[in-house]
């Protein structure tokens, strides 16, 4: 269960400034351990590389907490917290953060990243709905810091409310247009939709409404409990086709339409990754550090002329978008075979 957000702010945040002054302090002490037992270990200093990033990120959460302390007093304790000149601020926070920690990540993980398709600023002066295929660690990370420092959008997302627990997510990202929303959305019915669909609306020329419509990284028990609720539900249709569909959830539909209605006039954006979605848990991804790979972005832009409108053509267009997606991984792992972790 979540705490109070009283108890995020006054004890969680400060708890999280104290380890990062520890372990700033003790961490010449850890990496001088971690260095004498890389040999005993399989790969390259993978000890050494997980305590090198959980320390850079953790100083860059102590600067981000004290800068969004500095903004909360500057904007008068909060009062002009909303407005556009600190809503600007906080974005251009989050953005350099973001950076910082995609440059650092990218180089202790041995990571590189391509993207293909279109750019998503083919059309400039155009609201985004980006969809996004949700599987790997840290492509939500990724797909934000793509958004706003190669393409200078303003993302709005919608997050499952368990990463509240994580200060700085807590903070700026309640501060700026974003929904936390419970990590079974079925439990609170149309109420989601409502919130996505409020969150979608009023996107200006830099905005970029950010859903990801699998609802949950994707797992092939994940997947198969989707299959399963569809059949349950009777929709018997399209469980078959998410059978087809081996590399992807099946989408939750009613987020997708409630976005596209509230922002019709929006360009539509998908979006899929392959590199490192391969690594589900925590154990696969310390079994493949390094990880020496390459993530492909894949982006797919549709003018909203061509978004469909009626509801039953949303959902079809939305599978079909889907099954496409599936076929893109596919074919991409059929390029580039993936390595299993404990291989390395």
């Amino acid at each position: 269960m979540l705490p109070p957000r009283w108890v995020r702010r006054t004890v969680i945040a400060p708890a999280v400034i104290a380890l990062t002054v520890v372990v700033v302090l003790t961490v010449p002490v850890w990496l001088l351990l971690a260095a004498a037992a890389a040999p005993l270990m399989r790969g390259r200093m993978r000890l050494l590389r997980v305590i090198w990033l959980l320390t850079v990120y953790l100083v860059l959460q102590t600067v981000t907490l004290i800068a969004l302390f500095g903004l909360w007093v500057a904007s008068g304790f909060g009062y002009y917290v909303r407005s556009p000149r600190f809503q600007l601020a906080h974005y251009r926070l989050v953005a350099g953060m973001l950076w910082a920690l995609f440059q650092e990540a990218r180089r202790t993980l041995s990571v590189a990243v391509v993207t293909d398709g279109p750019d998503p600023d083919a059309h400039p002066g155009r609201p985004l709905v980006v969809f996004c295929r949700h599987a790997g660690p840290g492509d939500s990370f990724l797909l934000a810091h793509a958004l706003m420092s190669w393409y200078s959008r303003e993302p709005r997302i919608v997050l499952k409310d368990t990463l509240q627990w994580d200060p700085v997510i807590d903070t700026v990202l309640n501060r700026l247009p974003n929904r936390f929303i419970s990590p079974n959305p079925g439990e609170r019915g149309t109420q989601v939709e409502a919130e996505i669909a409020a969150l979608a609306t009023n996107l200006d020329e830099n905005d970029a409404f950010v859903l990801f419509p699998e609802g949950g990284n994707f797992t092939p028990q994940r997947r198969q409990r989707m299959i399963q609720r569809l059949d349950a539900s009777g929709l018997h249709a399209v469980a078959r086709r998410a059978e087809a569909m081996l590399h992807v959830l099946a989408p939750r539909p009613g987020g997708v339409a409630a976005a596209l209605q509230a922002a019709p006039d929006a360009d539509v954006l998908w979006v899929a990754h392959t590199g490192v979605d391969h690594l589900l848990s925590a154990a696969d991804v310390w079994w493949a550090l390094p990880m020496d790979k390459t993530i492909t972005m894949r982006w797919w832009l549709v003018p909203a002329a061509e978004v469909p409108h009626a509801p039953e053509d949303q959902l079809e267009w939305l599978l079909s978008w889907w099954e496409r997606i599936d076929a893109w991984i596919a074919d991409q792992r059929r390029t580039n075979p993936e390595t299993s972790p404990h291989d390395v």
